[in-house]
């Protein structure tokens, strides 16, 4: 693969060329380079711009998610993959519009101008580089060298210049992780991924509350666990909290798809605060098994982990009877009041292999035991671990997307792992390691079900800024359930 690298009139440029591992080709005004070197593939444009507005910093480096010149602008689909890498190096990074002009841009005005278009930064060579590889797959480093306040034909730029190439010296290590990443790929999704019916419900119910009340609208915890999904909302009015002891009396409150101890419901009545309930109906018949089984005298074991929100709030049904078991081992160890009267329960976004080899211990040590009417562990998370299963054994690598707090998720990664495939959970296209992605060529794509689809859509839009890629899917079930809403919304 190619890296093509604009230069600035800077002699020091050169440390930098011969640090790349890319295929490097001088451009501008004075160089020989020849954009004929690239071929039909990626393309990489790095160098030095001038800022558009006071916000940015000499040294600070702009990704272009988009590169305007005189004709259509120029999409850069792994724009995405650059920015994370680079803020990871712990470099400033900012993600706009690159524009190219015919000449430098030096005045204020027309700095303001141009800025005023939401570009960024302003250079004379990126769109005529970018115009020579496939449609999406150009991408551009600029390092800012001046701004409106300290222009380029100033001394001090004697002092922002090496700020930039500096800046440029450590995005070198990315550059090469993006021109090694590069090339052609099958990408396979695993059907079905993304939200299910429960999370959609729960978005939904704090979607009608906004539109019903207006904001602020105060949501217990992460509705769903996951940072888009509660990004966006905070966006629309919604306020997260921690517990019902900070919300105003007598506002509008909805609770967490992940249901809650019944003491919660207590403290919310107590600051007479107007209760629309979110909790999944999978995650609350789990908590209506609890209360039956503790009805009869029973000690609940209840698998799951102990920190997660679900578990938490299923244990707070009745704590002097409920037992949380995380594993096989914990399972054989737990004891009970009475060997006899005993039950167990699930948390629903268990990895199902897992839970029911604790469930098997359970069984053996107390053959009393007695379980649910039916399985526990939701519907959507067998499905999802099934069809990462299908795509992992095909596949080179498995990507999740998924927020790091998601159980359900990291279920998905921890599945795929063990048909012996490198899987990764991230949160988004941003957090993809581009080293990961060196030499693999088919790769397995998923999402937990708190994850909104519009990730993955993402994701696969990045992965073909690196080269060609062939999508398909591998399905194992249609998903047709829909729970309906509560009153308080409907």
């Amino acid at each position: 693969m190619t890296g093509i690298v604009s230069t600035p009139l800077w002699s020091e440029w050169l440390a930098l060329r011969d640090r790349l591992a890319a295929d490097v080709v001088r451009t501008g005004r004075s160089s020989g380079g020849s954009l004929e070197q690239t071929g039909e593939q990626p393309v990489l444009i790095a160098g030095v711009a001038g800022a558009l507005g006071n916000e940015l910093r000499p040294g600070d480096l702009v990704v272009a998610d988009e590169i305007r010149g005189e004709a259509e602008p120029i999409p850069s689909h792994a724009s995405p993959f650059l920015v994370g890498a680079l803020r990871r190096a712990g470099l400033r990074v900012h993600h706009g519009p690159i524009v190219t002009t015919r000449r430098i841009v030096d005045a204020q005005d027309a700095r303001r101008t141009l800025g005023a278009t939401g570009a960024l930064v302003a250079d004379t060579e990126s769109a005529l580089v970018a115009a020579a590889a496939p449609l999406g797959q150009a991408a551009a480093i600029r390092a800012v060298v001046d701004t409106p306040d300290h222009r380029l034909l100033r001394p001090g730029t004697l002092v922002r210049g090496p700020k930039a190439l500096w800046a440029l010296r450590r995005a070198a290590p990315v550059i090469d992780a993006w021109a090694a990443a590069t090339g052609d790929r099958e990408i396979v999704l695993a059907g079905p991924r993304s939200f299910c019916s429960g999370v959609e419900r729960a978005i939904e119910i704090v979607e009608r509350a906004l539109a019903r009340h207006g904001p602020p609208v105060y949501v217990r915890r992460q509705i769903v666990h996951n940072s888009h999904v509660v990004r966006e909302l905070e966006r629309r009015g919604a306020v997260f909290v921690e517990e019902v002891s900070e919300i105003p009396e007598g506002s509008v409150t909805v609770l967490a798809a992940h249901g809650v101890a019944p003491q919660v419901r207590t403290d919310a009545a107590i600051r007479n605060l107007r209760v629309i309930d979110a909790t999944c109906p999978l995650v609350a018949k789990v908590h209506s098994e609890v209360r039956r089984f503790v009805a009869r005298g029973n000690t609940v074991f209840l698998i799951g982990h102990r920190d997660h929100e679900e578990v938490v709030g299923t244990r707070g049904e009745a704590p002097d009877q409920v037992v949380v078991v995380a594993d096989p081992d914990e399972a054989g160890r737990v004891s009970a009041a009475d060997p006899r009267r005993v039950s167990y329960v699930m948390q629903t976004t268990l990895a199902v292999d897992e839970a029911e080899e604790t469930a098997a211990v359970l069984r053996e040590r107390f053959p009393a035991l007695t379980g649910p009417r039916s399985d526990d562990i939701c519907y959507a998370t067998t499905n999802r671990q099934q069809a990462v299963r299908a795509v992992a054994r095909n596949a080179e690598l498995v990507l999740v997307l998924g927020s790091a707090n998601s159980s359900n998720s990291h279920r998905l990664a921890e599945v795929a792992a063990a048909e012996g495939v490198q899987a990764y959970l991230v949160d988004d296209a941003s957090a993809v390691d581009l080293r990961r992605l060196h030499g693999v060529r088919r790769i397995g794509v998923t999402a937990g079900a708190s994850a909104p689809p519009q990730l993955v859509d993402d994701l696969v839009r990045c992965l073909s800024g690196l080269g060609r890629v062939a999508v398909t899917e591998t399905s194992v079930a249609d998903e047709d359930i829909r729970f309906t809403l509560p009153r308080e919304v409907s």
